[in-house]
């Protein structure tokens, strides 16, 4: 159940979204084998103004966040970064080096799902 956070300069198509979203989800399915209704995603847009980046980064800088249950091994967690990105290129045409991803994995004690927590 990883929970995804993206977050980019406002002002992109509804087709642009719904694509950068599509890549996540396809590279968590790929690297990771979550199932396809797995889908716990949210496009955060900031004003310009209000996002700083490097001065090397363009409008299609994009960071995502995925925070999922402890257990991946290093080697899926790399799978998932460069599958995602690759993504983002080939279908959106965003430079690997527009690329941000973090990956939190909280403890299980800290997860509520359905009203108990996760053991």
């Amino acid at each position: 159940m990883p929970l995804v956070r993206v977050e980019i300069i406002k002002g992109k198509s509804a087709e642009y979204k719904k694509t950068l979203l599509d890549c996540i989800h396809e590279g968590l399915m790929e690297s990771i084998g979550i199932a396809d209704w797995d889908r716990f995603q949210r496009i955060i847009e900031i004003e310009r103004a209000d996002f700083e980046t490097a001065p090397e980064k363009t409008e299609q800088f994009t960071y995502a966040e995925i925070t999922m249950f402890q257990g991946r091994s290093k080697e899926q967690k790399k799978a998932l970064i460069e599958t995602v990105t690759q993504k983002l290129n080939e279908k959106l045409g965003i430079a690997p080096t527009d690329v941000f991803i973090v990956i939190h994995e909280p403890p299980n004690e800290n997860w509520g799902l359905g009203g108990k927590q996760r053991e």
